[in-house]
């Protein structure tokens, strides 16, 4: 963990991610959400509905970054153990939320709130409901860590709810360059230089094209918390690629 931007990882869990049934895309928003809070996503791991991996992952994760948040896992069917993963990772009881039974109460029809609805009034002690504007059936957190839905339209508006509870940091920037005409190889050289020239910056490269169909090239990426700081890297290195006879624009701010 650290003083300065938070750090964050995601937890993933569903043994249909696993199997390849249902494409996962909750941690792409996760992502995107956290960049735009200056909090930086340092991992992500994807376990299936196995009470000891939940556990051994969460406890892992929880203990190394400021937050975890996991998705999946949270709905009323046997397989849905989350829940019972995430209290005993935190060695506590696992009760009907008061809370989290009227919400419930409330969203089904007499004789339609069954015992397996209400499994997912069940929260771990010391939890805190996070509000599903959807379906109703809260996620929760407890500690540092979120627990939220494996739906992604469900997910992505619990977050609403879980931005304000966290520790904004500073946002990252960054500026992509296009070299057009040759392969990353080319430029591998200078991206080195540049990058062990400034190391508070960050550089990546991400080829695209093919030798024999169409245009080939490359976009250099550059992030970095500081502005002018980036600003300067991305025209030194857009100077010394053209030096180098190479073709480079900047094609973002």
């Amino acid at each position: 963990m650290t003083d300065a931007s938070p750090t964050a990882a995601v937890l993933i869990i569903g043994d249909e991610i696993l199997s390849g049934r249902t494409q996962d895309t909750n941690l792409n928003t996760i992502a995107r959400f956290l960049a735009a809070l200056g909090i930086d996503l340092k991992e992500a791991r994807t376990v299936g509905d196995e009470t000891a991996q939940i556990v051994g992952a969460l406890n892992a994760l929880r203990a190394t970054h400021d937050y975890v948040f996991t998705t999946g896992g949270i709905g009323p069917t046997h397989d849905d153990i989350t829940a019972d993963a995430v209290a005993q990772a935190f060695g506590v009881a696992l009760p009907e939320h008061p809370d989290a039974l009227a919400i419930l109460e409330k969203r089904y029809a007499p004789g339609e709130f069954n015992a397996a609805r209400r499994r997912m009034a069940r929260v771990p002690e010391g939890g805190t409901l996070i509000a599903n504007p959807v379906t109703d059936a809260p996620g929760f957190q407890i500690g540092n860590v979120f627990v939220m839905a494996g739906v992604p339209k469900i997910m992505t508006a619990m977050l609403e709810d879980v931005a304000p509870r966290l520790r904004k940091g500073v946002v990252v920037h960054a500026a992509t360059i296009r070299v057009s005409g040759v392969g990353e190889g080319t430029v591998a050289d200078i991206l080195t230089a540049a990058a062990k020239a400034d190391r508070e910056l960050s550089f990546g490269s991400y080829p695209f094209g093919h030798g024999s169909v169409g245009e080939i090239g490359t976009n250099l990426v550059v992030r970095g918390r500081d502005q002018a700081r980036l600003k300067a890297a991305v025209e030194a290195l857009v100077g010394e690629l053209k030096a180098a006879g190479i073709s480079a624009s900047r094609s973002s701010p």
